[in-house]
């Protein structure tokens, strides 16, 4: 019985460790058109800031965009673009022409 839980303890821990090693940083741009001010991207910026597994977020008034660098294991685009919704800027991704 101990042998069979240890292997299971050293599986579960493989697991956790080769999922967490695998987690790979994402940037993805956001088109936040609702950014008609200039303390609006603060605003913004805050509220991606907030979302966990958020590393790095630059909103910028003049393209009314927003670079994210995120930790795609831990948050998605869907919760990127739910947060700024929820902090009154709706955004939605940017695709690469």
């Amino acid at each position: 019985m101990f042998k069979t839980l240890v292997k299971i303890s050293s599986l579960i821990a493989a697991v956790a460790v080769s999922s967490w090693a695998f987690a790979a940083p994402k940037t993805v741009t956001l088109d936040v058109p609702g950014m008609n001010c200039v303390t609006c991207p603060i605003t913004v910026n805050k509220a991606l800031k907030k979302v966990d597994g958020v590393q790095e977020a630059k909103t910028d008034f003049a393209t009314k965009e927003a670079v994210v660098t995120f930790d795609d294991s831990k948050t998605s685009v869907a919760k990127l673009t739910q947060a700024t919704t929820e902090a009154g800027y709706p955004s939605t991704l940017k695709v690469a022409k």
